[in-house]
């Protein structure tokens, strides 16, 4: 009942996300920037209470290493408002990976059925709380990244581009 409850909860999330992301002006000064690493490999990604990752786009070079961090820079609990940065492989589907995280609590909702479907992944946060990640930039190409608490991939997403140079 309780993961039935969470499941539903979780759609209406969605529901209301894919609604409110479709209306309004497209040109919103405060929308997600891009960025490329520091020289050293290292990026930060903040993540809020509304839901938001500061990053929509993130471009690294194939073959390096990079040192990502997500800094939760909000004020709620992980219960409430857990965030985590999920880079998946190009070809993943990101419905079907998110739907199954919304029922894998014990795993911080990273569900284990598709763990094959993650090059990397922070741990969930909470308010004030930040994690950082160290990874091989895959081969050339777009590989999407999300938050798995249930409900907030619909907004809280991006794309890490990796190029030849």
């Amino acid at each position: 009942m309780k993961n039935t409850h969470l499941f539903l909860t979780s759609l209406c999330l969605l529901a209301s996300a894919s609604f409110l992301s479709s209306c309004g002006d497209k040109s919103d000064s405060a929308s997600p920037a891009a960025q490329s690493p520091a020289a050293d490999g290292s990026i930060t990604i903040e993540a809020n209470d509304m839901m938001k990752f500061n990053l929509a786009e993130i471009t690294v070079i194939t073959g390096k290493e990079v040192k990502l961090t997500l800094k939760h820079v909000g004020k709620m609990p992980k219960q409430a408002m857990g965030h985590n940065l999920v880079i998946l492989k190009s070809e993943a589907d990101v419905l079907p990976f998110s739907t199954a995280s919304t029922t894998a609590v014990a795993t911080d909702y990273i569900p284990e059925a598709h763990k094959d479907k993650i090059i990397a992944h922070t741990k969930m946060l909470g308010g004030g709380e930040s994690d950082t990640i160290i990874f091989t930039a895959p081969a050339p190409g777009r590989y999407p990244y999300i938050c798995s608490f249930p409900g907030h991939f619909a907004v809280m997403r991006g794309n890490l581009v990796v190029t030849a140079q």
